[in-house]
């Protein structure tokens, strides 16, 4: 991130993530035993393999407000950007208390893909992959830059390189409504 608070991914990888500051990569199963920042921030989810996904046929999620998170094998199939390693853009807001950050919002995503009924909704298709355990988490805190502001950039920046916003992103947030899936 620059000293103006932007972010501007050259490289959708693993690296290129790196490289604008996104630290952590570790697999969801670890992050109650690594130091994620308690700050606001954004997060991605990544898949660093080349393989074709396989779905399961049912989410592997916790229900919430009784709502089953699993979706049809066609919708995920229709979501998956070949080529793309990441998967998911979110953001960590500090809340009215100053008190969610990144620590807990990846905490409740955790919870929620290990079957939990926690209120983390959006991304719930990374729940429906197989091999999740594969997975990498990284975050950037956004100390001085409102995490939906980077967010959107984030997502307007992955969609102008695929045509599209990431596999488990379900909504463009305040990103740019000129992109459209296709």
């Amino acid at each position: 991130m620059n000293v103006d608070g932007v972010v501007e991914v050259a490289a959708w990888t693993v690296q290129g993530l790196r490289d604008v500051g996104f630290t952590g990569f570790v697999p969801f199963a670890r992050l109650p035993e690594v130091e994620v920042p308690a700050d606001p921030g954004v997060y991605v989810i990544v898949r660093d393999a080349s393989d074709p996904p396989l779905f399961l046929e049912s989410s592997v999620a916790g229900w919430f407000k009784r709502k089953d998170p699993s979706v049809e094998k066609a919708r995920l199939t229709d979501a998956w950007v070949p080529a793309a390693v990441v998967l998911y853009v979110g953001k960590a807001s500090g809340g009215s208390t100053g008190a969610r950050g990144l620590r807990k919002r990846l905490d409740e995503y955790r919870r929620h893909g290990a079957g939990q009924p926690v209120g983390h909704w959006g991304g719930r298709y990374i729940w429906q992959l197989a091999n999740v355990e594969e997975l990498l988490v990284a975050w950037l805190p956004t100390l001085h830059s409102d995490p939906e502001d980077i967010e959107a950039t984030l997502l307007t920046q992955f969609a102008d390189q695929y045509g599209r916003r990431p596999f488990a992103n379900r909504k463009m947030g305040r990103a740019a409504s000129r992109i459209v899936d296709r």
